[in-house]
């Protein structure tokens, strides 16, 4: 982590929000704030003797935007904002929050039991359990010496 240190000069309090401000309109000049943009999202994988487990960073959206999809082995997260309409008496002057659709996809091979695969959405994580295949999962048993 690095410190950095800034001056809080009067100056720098009346006039550093109004030159950021000019900054960032001319560090995204020409970009189409509506143009689709799709970020990668970070993903955990666990494994255990039953199961695979997902988790998928996902903060701050809504759980019904999201959705799970299996097709051909093939599961695939996605999210996608839908569009807020904004009133006459209620528009927004400045939009800080950013949340970028995005898509993510996953071989499932032959291990995994594609039926079962559950999902859960809770404190920003995506939650995904995909259960092994019976025949998938070890076998062990201890065997008497005689």
């Amino acid at each position: 982590m690095t410190l950095v240190k800034t001056s809080n000069t009067p100056m720098k309090r009346v006039y550093g929000s109004i030159l950021d401000d000019w900054f960032n309109e001319w560090a995204n000049f020409g970009r189409d704030d509506n143009a689709p943009v799709h970020r990668n999202v970070p993903v955990n994988i666990h494994e255990t003797s039953d199961a695979f487990h997902l988790e998928l960073n996902a903060p701050g959206l809504k759980k019904e935007d999201i959705k799970l999809q299996v097709e051909n082995g093939l599961l695939t997260v996605s999210y996608e904002k839908k569009e807020e309409t904004e009133s006459e008496d209620y528009k927004t002057v400045r939009r800080e929050f950013k949340y970028n659709d995005f898509k993510r996809s996953f071989t499932l091979g032959d291990k995994v039991d594609a039926e079962n695969i559950r999902g859960k959405y809770e404190a920003g994580i995506l939650k995904v359990y995909l259960p092994k295949k019976a025949e998938a999962q070890p076998n062990s048993k201890q065997i008497e010496i005689q």
